[in-house]
C-alpha cells in the first residue's frame, strides 16, 4: 500500500512539473488559458491512453474544467478510463458481463445495454486514480458532474440537475441528462 501511495506521489509531482514548465507555451498559444493548456497537456501525457472523442461537448467541457481545477487547486490527477462508447462496443461489454455474470439482471448491476448507457450518449465517464474520483464526487457538483450509483465509484455523468443516488444502474429507470 505504501508502495502504490509513492507512486501514486510521484505521479503527481512529475506531471504538475511538467504542467508549470508547459505554462508558457500555453499562454503563448492562447494567452489567458496558458494554465488550462497546459493542465490538459501535462495529463494527456501522464493519461496517454484515454481518448476524450466522443463525448458530448457539455461533457467534455465539464470534464476539462473540473480536472483542471482539482489538479491547479487541489493537486489531483484525475485521467479517463472510459467515456464515449459506440452502440456496438456497449453491446459487447453487455454481453461479455452476461456471459459472465450468467444473467442479464445481474449483468445490469455494473453494465446497461446500449440504449441505457449514458456512455453512448455522450455522458458517461469512468474516472481514475481513487484519489481523483473522491475529489470528483466532492466538487464536480460544480460542473455538472454527478458519481450516480453507490457501487461504482469510477463512474461519472454530466447532468443538468442533481441525480438521485442509486445502489447499482438497474435499481430505477434512468433519466435523461
Amino acid at each position: 500500500m505504501v508502495a502504490v501511495a509513492i507512486k501514486v506521489r510521484f505521479f503527481q509531482v512529475v506531471t504538475r512539473v511538467v504542467a508549470v514548465l508547459l505554462v508558457p507555451v500555453g499562454f503563448c498559444r492562447a494567452p489567458g488559458r496558458g494554465r488550462f493548456l497546459a493542465c490538459q497537456w501535462a495529463l494527456s501525457l501522464r493519461f496517454p491512453a484515454e481518448d476524450l472523442r466522443g463525448l458530448a461537448p457539455e461533457t467534455l467541457a465539464a470534464f476539462t474544467r473540473a480536472r483542471a481545477e482539482a489538479f491547479w487547486r487541489g493537486g489531483q490527477l484525475i485521467g479517463l478510463t472510459s467515456g464515449y462508447r459506440t452502440a456496438r462496443e456497449q453491446c459487447r461489454i453487455f454481453a461479455e458481463e452476461v456471459w459472465r455474470t450468467g444473467s442479464v439482471q445481474a449483468a445490469r448491476r455494473r453494465v446497461l445495454p446500449p440504449e441505457e448507457s449514458s456512455h453512448v450518449r455522450g455522458y458517461g465517464l469512468d474516472v481514475r486514480p481513487t484519489e481523483g474520483a473522491r475529489w470528483l464526487e466532492r466538487h464536480g457538483w460544480r460542473y455538472g458532474l454527478y458519481r450516480v450509483y453507490d457501487n461504482e465509484w469510477w463512474h461519472f455523468e454530466y447532468r443538468t440537475a442533481a441525480p438521485t443516488r442509486l445502489p447499482h444502474p438497474d435499481a430505477a429507470p434512468r433519466r435523461r441528462p
